[in-house]
């Protein structure tokens, strides 16, 4: 029994093949209206079925802002959860009669201006908060930047193709890698061409080598291969984060480039993945129930 009921538990999971598809056939199939109003109810009802990830979330909410009560702690983990049920069904109605206008604002877009105003391409590095996978898009299409997303392989092969045909119906032009070294060769390529890479920050693979780095006061480890990839290439890095402000309206906020010399040492590297982690910290300390981190920290 315990073994059905953890196959069970795993298809329901947010990242589960089922949730996702009874996810996306009700943002692209169920009255406008009510894609617009209930995500938040099933946020917050996501938020009761899954208590590890609901720990999760409260934990690192304690992290970003310290110690608080226990209401506000469950207050926010479900505005977390909701928030980001909203933007789930956003991103699962595109290409649908449910496919909504967003709205995307920016701050720093200078800091962009200046990265490609260099011509070595760049490197985005994102979070997995409220709108990367819309407001990236909408910024790119409107300053014609052209943008390859990086995923790596998700557990669930259903789930990530239900959640890549919406970002197809977006314009959003995804690369899956895995463990493969030679899966960043065409990503090479993409940057010596002046185009830019978005990658996750706040996901690190299981195999995957790393930069001890402190964010939000807490040591935490970061990817090395965006910081590699900047160094091979000379492209340079840009922080670039998202937030959802409320219906169709999002941020996104972008900070100082970071610049990797070729001839980089190890400490040059760790100081570039630090101003980094830096820039997450002033990010999530500004939005700190737009985290999408649901699993270990």
């Amino acid at each position: 029994m315990s073994e059905v009921a953890g196959a069970w538990k795993k298809r329901f999971a947010h990242d589960g093949a089922l949730f996702r598809r009874l996810a996306a056939s009700g943002a692209r199939r169920l009255p406008r209206w009510w894609v617009r109003h209930s995500p938040p109810f099933f946020g917050v009802a996501a938020a009761i079925a899954l208590p590890d990830a609901r720990r999760s979330v409260r934990d690192n909410l304690r992290r970003i802002r310290g110690e608080a009560s226990a209401f506000r702690d469950a207050y926010e983990t479900a505005q977390t959860f909701a928030t980001y049920a909203c933007c789930l069904a956003d991103t699962l109605a595109a290409g649908s009669k449910n496919a909504v206008s967003i709205s995307a604002e920016t701050e720093g877009s200078e800091h962009m201006d200046a990265a490609l105003a260099l011509q070595r391409g760049c490197v985005l590095l994102t979070m997995h908060t409220a709108g990367w996978e819309l407001a990236t898009p909408s910024f790119a299409r409107a300053s014609a930047l052209d943008v390859l997303v990086v995923m790596q392989s998700e557990p669930h092969a259903d789930a990530q193709r239900i959640q890549n045909e919406a970002r197809a119906a977006m314009g959003v032009n995804v690369v899956v890698v895995g463990d493969d070294p030679l899966a960043a060769l065409p990503l090479v390529a993409h940057l010596k061409r002046g185009g830019a890479v978005a990658l996750q920050a706040d996901r690190v693979p299981p195999s995957g080598r790393t930069l001890a780095v402190t964010l939000a006061g807490s040591p935490a480890r970061i990817p090395e291969g965006p910081f590699r990839l900047a160094q091979l290439t000379g492209a340079a890095i840009v922080p670039t984060f998202s937030a959802r402000l409320g219906p169709d309206r999002y941020l996104l906020v972008i900070y100082p480039r970071v610049e990797i010399a070729r001839r980089a040492s190890a400490l040059d590297l760790e100081a570039a993945a630090q101003q980094v982690a830096d820039a997450m910290s002033a990010f999530l300390r500004r939005f700190p129930t737009q985290w999408f981190h649901f699993g270990e920290r």
